[in-house]
């Protein structure tokens, strides 16, 4: 009788060496591409505001890219795992060189887009006479590293899928070191301009995949997985990713719609805005690592068909959450005399800033939530759900973000609407989650 109370505890407590063991090194690695772009700022702002400006226009575009297509390292995620789980670690493997496959076809098709149209992408932005040739050199050479920024994604997740976050993390913390050298050295050194520091980060980008590509082929090599492409695997990982891909820009027009209605306030509140949204968007990587752990581990469960473990393990990710959440938002409070100053020394923008980030840390511990929701569900495989419940979202967002201008508000009603979207995320992922109708256990969904 006394066995199940200290059964609990015994699980929660593994469930807490897993999470942290997966989540700590995933945090490390999803800041990789955030810090190449940070790298190249301060060596291009060197150069000049037309270099730095047109480095801005180029870096936005590819940025947009990689999160479009984040799908490759989520997807191949749910599946690798529920493979593992199913103790099949060669099909786990084919299935993650699917995904790198259709990451590579997807790559190819990018460059082949973007590379006679660069100019007219960077017309298109607005850039200014003096910032577009700088914007279509970087814009131009960096698309070659387009295919190895997807191969790393849909490499990432055949990693986190086989329960290693650590590998990644190494390989981030590799290339971004690789980026810095190459591109002070490409710049100053070999006098390339902003073409230098295009280069350097392709061919970092270039080395992280190779590197990656090691790692993946020893463990085909080891367990007898086939390296060739396989149509119908690489069909079946594009039909997986299209419900994601639907959700991921689901998001992304939420924050376009977001940014568009700070520009019509002013540019106070715009200039308040980008720094608001880009503590949100640290934060958000911060708690986006536990739901990493999440997809790995839900989907190992549901592979070994241990619905009840994927519950326990959702159950107890969710606390993570709240509580990760909670920290986060007292963080920020407690912080915010010491990293205003860091962004703006204009006191309208620094008044225009302090309510909106009191309201980004009161709705943390509904983020966190959030997040591990996303993480679970996705782990799951349940990628049609996320899919509408993303364009529900969008739908209650978009009227009510739209309304501030136009009923007289500012800045602080806009993040109030962007806590409503999180709210309504909340809704719809607690529901399926309560429902348990994402409980579908085997080696495939």
């Amino acid at each position: 009788m006394t066995q199940a109370p200290e059964r609990a505890p015994r699980t929660a407590r593994r469930h807490d060496r897993e999470i942290v063991a997966l989540a700590v090194p995933a945090f490390g690695a999803l800041v990789a591409e955030p810090l190449f772009l940070m790298a190249d700022s301060a060596i291009v702002g060197h150069l000049g505001t037309p270099q730095l400006a047109g480095l801005g226009i180029a870096a936005a575009l590819l940025a947009t890219a990689v999160s479009v297509f984040v799908f490759l390292a989520y997807a191949t995620t749910a599946a690798v795992s529920r493979r593992v789980g199913a103790g099949d670690l060669r099909a786990a493997i084919r299935q993650g060189m699917d995904g790198i496959w259709l990451a590579a076809l997807l790559g190819a098709a990018l460059v082949a887009a973007v590379l006679p149209t660069a100019p007219a992408i960077v017309e298109l932005f607005g850039a200014s006479p003096t910032a577009a040739p700088h914007a279509t050199t970087y814009l131009r050479i960096s698309t070659l590293g387009i295919p190895a920024m997807l191969v790393v994604l849909a490499a990432t997740g055949v990693l986190r899928g086989l329960q290693d976050t650590r590998t990644p993390l190494a390989v981030a913390v590799g290339g971004f070191a690789l980026n810095g050298a190459l591109n002070a050295g490409l710049v100053y050194g070999a006098r390339l301009g902003i073409a230098g520091s295009a280069w350097g980060t392709v061919l970092a980008q270039w080395a992280m995949t190779a590197a990656y590509l090691v790692v993946v082929v020893r463990g085909a090599r080891r367990h007898g997985a086939s390296l060739r492409p396989d149509a119908a695997g690489i069909r079946a990982c594009a039909r997986a990713g299209v419900p994601l891909l639907v959700r991921t820009l689901s998001l992304r027009a939420v924050l376009m719609i977001a940014t568009a209605v700070a520009a019509r306030l002013g540019d106070a509140q715009i200039a308040a805005h980008q720094i608001v949204l880009s503590l949100w968007t640290l934060l958000a990587f911060a708690l986006d690592a536990i739901a990493i752990a999440g997809q790995a581990i839900i989907g190992r469960c549901l592979g070994a068909g241990d619905a009840e473990g994927a519950r326990a393990a959702c159950r107890r990710m969710v606390q993570w959450g709240i509580a990760s959440g909670a920290v986060l938002g007292v963080l920020v409070v407690a912080s915010r005399p010491l990293f205003i100053p860091l962004f703006t020394s204009d006191g309208t923008v620094r008044d225009t800033l302090l309510p909106a980030l009191l309201v980004v840390a009161l709705c943390q511990p509904v983020a966190g939530v959030v997040f591990v929701l996303d993480g679970v569900l996705m782990g799951a495989g349940d990628g049609t759900y996320l899919a509408w419940a993303m364009l529900l979202v969008l739908a209650v967002f978009a009227p009510a973000a739209l309304l501030v201008p136009v009923l007289g508000g500012g800045l602080t009603a806009l993040w109030w609407a962007m806590t409503l979207m999180m709210a309504a995320r909340l809704a719809t992922l607690w529901m399926r989650a309560r429902s348990g109708r994402w409980i579908v256990t085997g080696a495939t969904r």
